[in-house]
């Protein structure tokens, strides 16, 4: 679990993460296993058990902090998705709000298998699309006015390029947070790793942040120790 900041530093929930630690192979990466699981059609039961395993933790947190659940083309074309997500809901009695589930745009390449169908029902059900990694593939204006999102996410590589000044990611990031905020969206900066990319993407209008400046990808227990303690995670504070 991935700690999603405000920009004045209070947790507003985190992104479940898949890592797999096999005794043989270590740490095997997400880059290599989830392909596989897409290829041999064991998406679907992993999904499920993160989405179930989400929900479970989430619910011991404040009431007012959420849960990101990442989901593949593959997922959502599938027809028993929706009642994974009932069920998760259901099993662990999380207020639909929740929870967050996050795209990625390659969703849209997949019309043909019902994928924004299937993103309709589920925000039906009161949980909240993410439009993952925004300008970095196929975007389009239209995607945003299909999925009704609730938040935006942008990417590292804007991040990366508005520290060191680069005119062309300042300008996206800014028009982006405009859309965001036209469409009464929530912007999210991906990959902040210092006090300095966090000074400077909240000058630049971002709501929140997360990258390992906050913290990095951690267990549950920890994740769940932070409520218990106050913890100064030196964002800036916002006038």
């Amino acid at each position: 679990y991935q700690p999603v900041v405000s920009a004045d530093g209070q947790i507003d929930g985190f992104e479940a993460l898949l890592r797999w630690t096999n005794k043989k192979l270590g740490n095997v990466s997400p880059v290599k296993f989830i392909p596989v699981a897409e290829d041999t059609r064991l998406i679907g039961p992993i999904g499920e058990w993160v989405l179930q395993s989400a929900c479970r933790e989430a619910v011991n947190w404040p009431e007012s902090t959420k849960v990101a659940v990442n989901v593949s083309a593959e997922q959502l074309s599938s027809p028993g998705f929706i009642g994974a997500v009932v069920k998760a809901l259901s099993h662990s009695g999380l207020t639909p709000s929740r929870l967050e589930i996050e795209v990625t745009e390659s969703v849209f390449l997949r019309e043909v298998s019902g994928a924004m169908a299937t993103l309709d029902q589920v925000r039906a059900l009161g949980v909240k699309l993410v439009l993952d990694d925004f300008g970095t593939g196929y975007s389009s204006l239209g995607y945003l006015r299909m999925g009704q999102f609730a938040t935006i996410k942008v990417d590292r590589s804007f991040v990366q390029g508005a520290l060191k000044g680069n005119r062309e990611s300042i300008a996206i990031i800014r028009a982006v947070v405009a859309l965001a905020d036209s469409l009464e969206m929530s912007t999210t900066a991906e990959g902040v790793e210092s006090q300095e990319e966090a000074n400077a993407i909240i000058a630049l209008g971002c709501k929140k942040l997360q990258g390992y400046h906050f913290g990095r990808p951690m267990p549950a227990s920890d994740a769940r120790a932070i409520f218990a303690k106050t913890l100064d995670l030196r964002a800036p504070k916002v006038a």
